[in-house]
This record gives C-alpha cells, sequence and structure tokens, in this order.
C-alpha cells in the first residue's frame, strides 16, 4: 500500500507539470473556406414526371454570429412551417408527391428514394449531408416518387414547407442525385 500511494505521489507532479497551463497553448482549428451547398431535389421534367437533380441552393459562409462564430452557414428560403417526423424503421412511404414544395432534412436513419418512370434513385443518410428538397408536387408531376426507410433504426427527419410551393434560387449542376464528393460539407 506504501508503496502504491508513495508511486502514486511522485507520478502526479510530473503529469501536472506535462499538462497545458492554458488554453492558448492549443492550436486554433483551421479557419473553414466558404462552398457551396449541394442537395439532391426531387423535382418534374418536361413529361409530368419525377426527376432527381444535383442543385446548388446557397453558399456556405463563415458565421459572424454569437455561438456559431467561425462555423460554416447558409441562408435557406424561409419555411412556412416545421414538422418533425420520426419514420418507424423498415417504413415503406410509398408512391406520393411532394405535399408542397419543401426541405426535407434527415438527421439520422436512411432514406431511398426512386421514380417510377425513370431508373434513377437518391440513398439519403440522415446527418450533415441529409438535406434535400422535394418538389414534384402535382402541378409539376403527375405520379410523385417512392420513399423507403430501410435503417433498422427510426428515421428522424424535419419537414419545412416553402411559402407559396416556391421553388428556391439554384443552379442545376447536373441531373440525377448529387454524390457523396458533391455534398460533402465537412471542414
Amino acid at each position: 500500500m506504501f508503496s502504491s500511494v508513495f508511486l502514486l505521489a511522485s507520478i502526479i507532479p510530473l503529469l501536472c507539470a506535462a499538462a497545458p497551463t492554458s488554453s492558448s497553448s492549443l492550436k486554433p482549428p483551421p479557419k473553414p473556406q466558404p462552398q457551396p451547398l449541394n442537395i439532391t431535389a426531387i423535382t418534374g421534367n418536361a413529361h409530368n414526371e419525377s426527376a432527381l437533380e444535383c442543385w446548388s441552393v446557397a453558399n456556405l459562409v463563415v458565421s459572424e454570429t454569437p455561438g456559431t462564430q467561425g462555423a460554416l452557414i447558409a441562408s435557406l428560403a424561409e419555411p412556412t412551417a416545421l414538422s418533425f417526423i420520426n419514420i418507424p424503421a423498415k417504413f415503406d412511404g410509398g408512391l406520393h408527391n411532394a405535399p408542397a414544395v419543401q426541405w426535407v432534412y434527415f438527421t439520422s436513419g436512411k432514406a431511398v428514394i426512386t421514380l417510377p418512370t425513370l431508373p434513377e434513385k437518391a440513398v439519403v443518410k440522415g446527418g450533415a449531408n441529409g438535406l434535400i428538397l422535394a418538389a414534384d408536387i402535382p402541378a409539376v408531376s403527375k405520379l410523385g416518387h417512392t420513399t423507403v426507410y430501410p435503417s433498422k433504426e427510426p428515421t428522424v427527419a424535419v419537414v419545412m414547407p416553402l411559402a407559396g410551393n416556391k421553388v428556391p434560387e439554384h443552379t442545376v449542376l447536373h441531373s440525377g442525385a448529387c454524390t457523396a464528393q458533391e455534398q460533402d460539407i465537412s471542414v
């Protein structure tokens, strides 16, 4: 017992001497660089069918707002409402149109979006890159799209309809879903 107490008493001063004494000795993280925010959009095509497109919807810029200062932030079109949805594991949402032009942010889980008339598919993993725009309302798409949630755990989504079903300003990067690299917002 005496030797372990003596050993501990000998090591503690050494550990304390090696530890930094203030946070100023830590290097600050590198400042993030502005970059585009690319998302997969479900929209309508010239044949009144749902289609997938990769859109650039905003630029992520460095925030100056207290609490997020130094982080990347983007201003998106203002929603008219906000709904929290807890989707059961292995859920099939069936064939449907978007009820409104709306942001859908999957915070967890996975959504697989397919189209009834085109061989396109989007796999959206919840988290940092889980934002999509669902804009295939009945006015632009006759049949809509199918969404299934294959995760073993629930998928959580936040849905935000946009005023007047107005599609936000964007640039179409290409047809089809965005790739993981195009949507990577890691700093």
